[in-house]
Order: C-alpha cells, then structure tokens, then sequence
C-alpha cells in the first residue's frame, strides 16, 4: 500500500443502516432497490449497494456486503442483513413505531459496564438510532401508522466473533453492531482504545479493583497463571497490546486501584524508556538508554559488554542467563514510568520470559 492514500471503509452499524433503509424502500414501494442511501451522524449522505433483495406485502429483506476500506478488520466482507416486517395499527391516534432487534450472528449483551443493558442486543446507541431513523424516512411519507420491526443478522456472525475479544467482553453469540461515525479509518488506533475502554468498564462493572494490562497474548497467559491464587476474574485482563499510555490513563480515569503490567522484555524495556506506544521502532535507542542505566547502577556494571554488543533487547536478557539485576533494572523504570502516567494507580510489573514463565512480578 505504499505511495497512495489508504482507502476508508464503512463500520456495521452503517451497513446494517443502509440494510434497513434498503428492505424498508422496497417494502413501501413493493419493488425492487439495488441501492441504499443513509446520512452518516456527521452528515454525509452514502450510497450503498444492495444485494439478496426480497420483499412480500408484509416484509422485506435485503444485506449489504461490509468494505472496511484498508483496515484490517474481521469483519470485511462479512454480510449485514436487515429484514423490516410491518404490522397495521388500526387504534385512533396511534403513530408509526420502529423495533430494532438482533438476529443470528449478532452478539448478547451479558455483562454490566457497556453501552448496551445486559440482555440486550449488541447493537451500540449511534447504530441504533442510525437504524431506526433510516427506516422513520422511509415512511415518514405513509400516514398509516404501522410496526415496523427490523431484524438485523450476520450469517456468520458467531463464528467471526470468536477471532475478537467479545466474549470475554460479554458478548456472546456473534459480533457487535458497532460505529460513532459510520466510517473505518484505516490503520487506526481506534478500534484498539475504543475496546480497551470497553474491557476496563466491562472489568470494574465487575468488580474489578486491580486490573492486569498486558502487550501481548503470551504475556497475559503467564499473568493468568502467576495471579490464579488470587481469584482473578477473567474480566480484570485487559490487552492493552501497545497503547499502554492510553490503558493506563484510562484506568486511572474510571477508577481503577491497582495494575499489573505484564509484559516481555523487550515490551517493558520500551515502556521504561517512556514510550507510550511500544510498537515504535527505536531497539537502538533504547539499548543506548539501557546502557547509561547499567552505567549508572554499580549491581548491574557486569552486564555492561552484554548491552554494547547486543542487536536486541531479547539478545541482552538471554546473554544475561536472566539477570536479577537486569530484570530489577528494566521492570522497576517500567513501573516509574507508569506512575508517571497515572500517578493515582497502584502499579505492578511481571516480567513474562520467552520460554512462558514468570521472571520477575513486584
């Protein structure tokens, strides 16, 4: 993709939308639409193209195929369908009513601290209303009030939804109908922060004081294992991946009491160095760092030939037959420096080795 500009692309919830608008034209009109139009919340008017077009005197249906531009998301190409059924209301003074409602492959709410009750839909707020105003247009034109309820369904919703965190968020059943804007910026941070103020929500809902951020799948198993003892809850492990900044300042912000960073050397050393992202590219100026702490700490001086002629932060702690000096080092910066971030929490540091143990946990 390099030397153009990445293409954006459309979240569900505005092609589950564009889905509704769709079935609800064609069951007014009683024929035939291959194309949706829907205004997005910031006011841009998006056509879409309609696909599985079906309708009755009483219902219709049709989906709408999800592009998410440039962003690698689970859910390109997956299908969002919408069907409208409608129902007469002959009681003087009654007014058109519109129901949005989850089909198969959109996900249940079962746990407190999203924006959705427990027991409901995944459909989030902005595609709810989205939803229901593109089908209000369509027939704000007929004055005989009806029902209208829109079913909205992703056939293979469910099995998608396993290669995300919903469940741990409390989704069960299939994915999220999902989008502020209706529209996926590619290569964002977005859909990272969006999920992890979600998960520090879900986990204090829950009751969750301490929470366990981790860089990277690995090293949250090793935190499971390490806290198992502890009775920790599966909601309170939040993966941060490298947007540690934003997870520490967010759980500082909602009230959280205490977190773990848990994460591979190479991750804390990052962190120590005061980057709040840890995918930056910066191996050689962090071992320069790592070198002038080393310097500077007369139980760490032995160790520094090892920093001079390694290529990586890994090779370093490998070399070093992990150092207690080494590790002492790195991870008590890491936690000064997440202080430093959110001074209001109470931090830990574990230290998940290569070979999947804990090396270091204060």
């Amino acid at each position: 993709m390099s030397g153009r500009e990445l293409r954006h692309g459309y979240t569900t919830g505005a092609c589950a939308a564009a889905a509704a608008a769709g079935a609800a034209r064609m069951l007014r009109r009683q024929e035939l639409a291959d194309r949706a139009e829907i205004v997005l919340p910031r006011g841009e008017r998006v056509a879409f193209r309609l696909h599985g077009q079906e309708f009755t005197e009483t219902w219709a249906t049709c989906h709408v195929v999800k592009d998410a531009g440039d962003d690698p998301d689970v859910t390109n190409g997956a299908e969002i369908h919408a069907t409208v059924r409608r129902e007469s209301l002959n009681r003087p003074g009654a007014r058109t009513m519109v129901f949005v409602t989850g089909g198969r492959g959109v996900g249940t709410i079962t746990k407190p601290g999203l924006a959705v009750p427990v027991g409901e839909p995944a459909i989030n707020p902005v595609p709810m209303r989205m939803i229901t105003e593109a089908v209000k247009a369509e027939f704000s034109v007929v004055c005989l009030p009806q029902i209208l309820t829109v079913t909205v369904s992703i056939p293979n919703g469910e099995e998608l939804a396993k290669k995300t965190l919903n469940a741990r968020l409390g989704i069960v059943g299939g994915l999220s109908i999902l989008g502020t804007t209706g529209i996926v910026r590619p290569i964002s941070a977005k859909a990272w922060t969006d999920t992890l103020d979600a998960a520090i929500d879900v986990a204090l809902a829950c009751g969750c004081r301490t929470l366990v951020l981790s860089t990277g799948r690995t090293s949250e198993l090793v935190a499971q294992e390490a806290l198992a003892g502890e009775h920790l809850r599966e909601e309170a492990c939040v993966m941060m991946g490298d947007h540690v900044g934003y997870a520490l300042r967010a759980c500082a912000r909602k009230g959280a009491e205490q977190a773990v960073l848990a994460g591979q050397f190479a991750k804390l050393l990052k962190i120590a160095c005061g980057h709040e992202q840890t995918h930056v590219s910066s191996s050689e100026l962090d071992l320069r760092l790592l070198a002038e702490w080393i310097a500077a700490t007369p139980a760490a001086l032995h160790l520094a030939p090892l920093v001079e002629g390694a290529n990586t932060a890994r090779q370093v702690l490998e070399a070093s037959g992990n150092d207690p000096a080494l590790m002492e080092l790195v991870c008590g910066r890491a936690r000064e420096a997440a202080r430093l971030l959110a001074p209001s929490l109470r931090i830990k540091v574990l230290l998940a080795g290569y070979d999947s143990t804990v090396l270091y946990f204060g």
